[in-house]
Order: C-alpha cells, then structure tokens, then sequence
C-alpha cells in the first residue's frame, strides 16, 4: 500500500501494488476517502508524488477500486498538478462533501520514481533552491 509522511497523510488502498488504490487521507486520527467531482490527472499527480509513486497514468472515479466507509473528507478538489500534498489543491473544507462511497475516487500511479526525484526528497533544501 503506498502511504505518504507528509500532511496530510495519504495512502492507497485495494490497488493491485502499492502504487494504485483508493485514495484516503488521514485527518483527526480518521482515514476517509476522496470524491472523485472534478477528480482528473492533475488531482491524480498530486497524490503519486506524495505517496512516492511517480507519475499518475490513470484517475479513477466510481469507486473504481471499491467503496471505502467512513467519512468522505475531500471534495471538488482542483489541483493544478505541482502542489506537494491535496490540500494545497482547491477544496471546499475537509468534510464537506455532497458525495457516497460510490464516488471514491482513485489513482493509478506509473511507480517509477525519477533520480532526480529521489535525490532531490535526500537533498530538499539544495532541490527547493533550484525548483
């Protein structure tokens, strides 16, 4: 399952490898899903670079990987596809949703991590300097 450090906390749930699932994040202790409203690639990119997976190939809507439970914490996110986590993409506040469980959004990552990538997570504060 790919799983993210960073804030919020993002992982990947029911995908066939451990870089395409559900997507779920973590907020007060809860995991909950994403709708997939305006859910596309951009959104996707944000997620695969945040769980360490590479590139997003596909962006999957209608529970795609199956119905996750529990709260539904973002919706009609709006990534631009550069940000470094979902919620620095548009959303309305965490929770507010007018989503079920079979709009679960989810992402299908190419799990290649570039060099460049890798060396610049070892190196954050040369790569912020030259990004």
């Amino acid at each position: 399952m790919g799983l993210s450090s960073g804030v919020p906390p993002l992982r990947l749930v029911n995908g066939t490898d451990r870089c395409s699932g559900r997507v779920e994040v973590q907020h007060d202790g809860q995991w909950g899903t994403v709708c997939d409203d305006d859910w596309d690639i951009r959104d996707a990119q944000v997620v695969c670079r945040a769980v360490d997976c590479g590139t997003a190939q596909t962006a999957k809507s209608s529970a795609y990987f199956g119905q996750g439970s529990g709260d539904i914490w973002l919706d009609d996110v709006a990534c631009v596809g550069n940000e470094t986590s979902l919620l620095h993409c548009r959303h309305p506040p965490l929770g507010e949703n007018n989503c079920g469980h079979g709009e679960d959004a989810g992402v299908v990552c190419s799990g290649i991590i570039s060099v460049v990538a890798v060396i610049c997570h070892l190196f954050l504060f040369v790569c912020m300097l030259y990004a």
